[in-house]
């Protein structure tokens, strides 16, 4: 292999090819994702670009990690500002750092106080950078509290997970997975977990025992098919974790900040967990970013010096990013944007879906929808709105997944939908243009 050409001062990273740069994928890369035959070279607001300019609908927005849209100037403008300004190396945790300490009181702010019943002591917040590392956090966080609250031998402590959760994707998070391909060749794997059928709150009360120390959810599941549980099993939930002396975790990485709705997707049952897991949209999509927020008590009772830490984790420059996006996630109301434009968007879906043979279900809140295939081949159909200039992607091998940038505004939304109509009623139709 040859040198690599040097950047050019045009709108791409370099002039190398997509067949290029495809093949290096190939070659050096693990072979971990299924690829729609795209290289995107530049992205900006709800659009993707290639090398001919052409330009993509981002309907996918990096599984909600571009909630604000791809380089938001105001997010983007604080990252450059502290690359140049010389604040955003990353640096030991023997000092502290303005951006972390500024980052940590907005981001204990944002969520409502959690885990009331132990007081209003405020929440304080653990940093760390791909979301998993924060679900680890969490886990390490119910299983302490099971072992210094409630008295379970270490190493006896279980918590309860659902059928077709995702979480992340180490030993410990696949280990409960329900998925065989996340599991199969990677054992041994790590106990202590019992999944249940998600939305079922009799399979949760039969799972409760005297090792139970905490319930991990997704309000919504994404990777699990796009999937709003029952009326009520989050209130359900809340009053199990009540009774039984347990903390309730709401992993909300990618259905929280505003993608369904509200600022957090457990606001559409009203009900406050124990903790709460943010992470992807964090940072406005720029930089590795996550956390695990909880009441300041039970924070303060599982972590102590050297129990924890993290090289990376809350690092100058992504606390100046995360500290922007949050600002602009509440300067643009992007909650409620989502809520509005959804509706308007889900609404459309469903003239749609009475008109096709292909579609079996819609379902989703805010800009978190779903469309179920009769056949569960939604890549199929995703291929498809590639021709459309539309990128997306399955959820469970059954769903289309829609979850645009929550800036999409109504033209993008009916350039989307001419898009759906066509793949999805007109199957003949002709490639959509802007």
């Amino acid at each position: 292999m040859g040198a690599l050409p040097d950047r050019t001062p045009n709108a791409c990273f370099s002039t190398v090819p997509d067949k290029g740069i495809m093949d290096f994928e190939k070659q050096f890369g693990a072979h971990h994702y299924e690829r729609i035959h795209m290289v995107v070279r530049r992205a900006r607001g709800c659009w993707l670009f290639d090398e001919k300019g052409n330009r993509y609908l981002d309907c996918l927005a990096a599984y909600s990690a571009a909630n604000t849209g791809h380089h938001h100037p105001a997010i983007a403008g604080a990252v450059i500002q502290a690359l140049q300004g010389e604040f955003a190396s990353v640096l030991s945790n023997v000092v502290y750092t303005d951006p972390l300490g500024l980052f940590l009181a907005r981001a204990a702010g944002f969520a409502p106080q959690l885990a009331e019943r132990f007081g209003n002591n405020g929440n304080k917040v653990l940093p760390k950078n791909g979301g998993v590392e924060s679900v680890e956090t969490a886990i390490k966080t119910m299983r302490y509290y099971g072992y210094r609250q409630k008295g379970i031998l270490d190493g006896n402590q279980e918590i309860i997970v659902f059928h077709n959760s995702f979480h992340g994707r180490t030993i410990s998070v696949i280990s409960f997975s329900t998925t065989e391909k996340y599991r199969r060749g990677f054992g041994p794997l790590t106990p202590g977990f019992v999944s249940v059928a998600f939305g079922d709150l009799v399979a949760v009360e039969k799972a409760i025992n005297a090792n139970t120390c905490g319930i991990l959810v997704e309000p919504m599941q994404g990777e699990g098919g796009i999937k709003i549980p029952p009326n009520g099993f989050l209130k359900g939930l809340r009053r199990l974790a009540d009774e039984n002396d347990l903390l309730l975790v709401c992993d909300e990485i990618q259905v929280g900040m505003g993608r369904t709705g509200k600022k957090f997707c457990f606001e559409h049952e009203e009900i406050v967990p124990d903790g709460v897991i943010l992470g992807k949209a964090l940072s406005g999509g720029l930089v590795p970013l996550s956390v695990f927020i909880t009441n300041a008590r039970i924070m303060d009772l599982v972590f102590s010096k050297g129990s924890d830490g993290s090289t990376f984790g809350g690092y100058p420059l992504a606390c100046v990013a995360g500290s922007a996006a949050l600002e602009v996630f509440e300067k643009e109301r992007l909650a409620m944007r989502s809520a509005t434009k959804g509706a308007q968007l889900k609404q459309k879906i469903l003239e749609i879906a009475a008109r096709s043979p292909h579609v079996k279900e819609v379902r989703g809140q805010g800009l978190f929808i779903g469309i179920e295939v009769n056949n569960g081949n939604a890549m199929e159909f995703c291929r498809k709105l590639l021709n459309h200039k539309i990128i997306v992607n399955d959820s469970h091998g059954h769903t289309i997944r829609i979850s645009p940038p929550l800036i999409i505004n109504d033209h993008e939304i009916d350039f989307l939908v001419k898009g759906l109509e066509s793949v999805l009623v007109d199957e003949k139709g002709q490639d959509a243009n802007l």
